[in-house]
């Protein structure tokens, strides 16, 4: 009976640190800063770095909420955003068919009207 708990225990134990240690998710989030719009039929973000557009998916929830906060009166005003998330080819079909890539927001860190001049242009 006692062997039978230490080996129930430790196989909580392997199993409890193999999921921790692994994260639960893909690995591929990174910060991101660039620019974003977002209206009726788009929803768009322009990477800093590379000038690439990308189709903008929000699992954060927090994104399109902070937008629609920020009193912009006309759709598709362009934000400056930093988040954390991932890039991934577009689907074939559907929303954001018409990007190459899709940018899925994890985390939203930063988003305000004024775009700094010396990061993106």
């Amino acid at each position: 009976m006692h062997l039978r708990l230490i080996k129930y225990t430790l196989g909580f134990a392997i199993l409890f640190f193999c999921a921790c240690t692994n994260g639960g998710g893909s690995g591929n989030n990174k910060v991101i800063k660039g620019i974003y719009s977002f209206g009726p039929d788009a929803k768009s973000f322009k990477d800093c770095d590379t000038g690439r557009e990308y189709w903008v998916t929000d699992q954060s929830n927090k994104l399109e909420l902070q937008y629609s906060q920020m009193n912009i009166e006309k759709p598709y005003v362009p934000v400056y955003i930093e988040i954390e998330g991932e890039k991934v080819k577009s689907g074939k079909e559907g929303m954001g068919s018409e990007y190459d890539s899709t940018l899925i927001v994890k985390k939203l860190i930063k988003i305000t009207k004024e775009i700094p001049q010396d990061m993106c242009n």
